[in-house]
């Protein structure tokens, strides 16, 4: 693994963990191209390409801890509160009650799912196909939305489970957990704006877990030593500080415009990497 391919990795993760564009396809994408170009190989199904994808994502929990420090405090304390007291009244407790559902639906959806959407990530075609699904998601929940004649901040146990399942489903490479739960949160009435906020903060967990227990599980000790730590944690800064400004000017963005303009980059992106890799591999095969 070298520095500079790392660094490249933090800042798409940075960006796409929160733009509704699929971190996942994007890491895929970058690591082929970067292949091709430098010659380098990335071996995504390496344990240290594997261990730096997990601090990538370490570095955006990073970023949404820092950015939502005062709402993350305000949910934490509200929760604990309400289990003391048994009244799960404040608004805040049950923001708490709605990502832990949320959570639990996604994992009921994502591990069954595990070991077939890995094999997914040395295949950037079906990769690009699922980025365009996407993209069509994206622009169906806009259109939807842009028609209700009103729109609610308001969550409950059904929106929750719904984008917790949308969260589940994103562990194909190619769907976008930003866009598939928010989209999920405009088709069932939420406004754009509730249903981001909502959507990074349901990605906590998934990320404290995969954090914790990806490198017990798969990861032998021994191999850590000769990982190249400096590009690691150079990786994981870049994905943080990136991250921290996607989540800043993100939430002002979907404030103003429709997500739109997501749904055709997703398209037109997925259709190019589609063409693109094709006529490599058919160049390939006539050389």
């Amino acid at each position: 693994m070298e520095t500079l391919g790392a660094i490249v990795l933090g800042i798409v993760q940075g960006l796409s963990e929160f733009l509704p564009i699929s971190s996942s396809a994007h890491i895929v994408f970058t690591s082929n191209i970067y292949a091709i170009l430098t010659g380098t190989p990335i071996d995504v199904e390496s344990s240290q390409q594997a261990f730096l994808s997990i601090m990538l994502h370490l570095g955006t929990l990073v970023a949404i801890f820092v950015y939502f420090r005062k709402e993350l405090w305000a949910i934490i304390k509200s929760f604990f509160k309400a289990i003391y007291k048994k009244d799960f009244s404040d608004k805040n407790a049950m923001l708490g009650v709605y990502i832990i559902i949320g959570n639990i639906f996604t994992i009921a959806i994502a591990y069954p799912l595990k070991d077939i959407t890995e094999k997914l990530l040395v295949s950037p075609q079906i990769v690009a196909v699922l980025l365009i699904l996407t993209g069509i998601v994206l622009f169906f929940s806009e259109f939807k939305s842009k028609h209700m004649k009103e729109h609610t901040e308001k969550l409950d146990y059904k929106k929750a489970i719904l984008i917790g399942l949308a969260q589940g489903l994103a562990v194909f490479p190619g769907f976008s957990r930003s866009g598939w739960t928010i989209a999920t949160g405009l088709f069932s009435g939420m406004d754009r704006v509730t249903s981001t906020r909502f959507s990074f903060l349901l990605v906590i967990p998934v990320i404290l877990g995969t954090s914790v227990f990806y490198p017990i599980l798969e990861i032998n000790p021994s191999e850590l030593v000769g990982y190249n730590w400096i590009a690691i944690i150079l990786g994981t800064i870049t994905s943080a500080v990136v991250g921290y400004f996607c989540i800043k000017y993100f939430l002002k963005f979907v404030a103003r415009f429709s997500m739109n303009f997501f749904a055709y980059y997703c398209i037109i992106l997925g259709s190019l990497v589609v063409a693109f890799f094709t006529g490599i591999y058919y160049g390939a095969n006539i050389s």
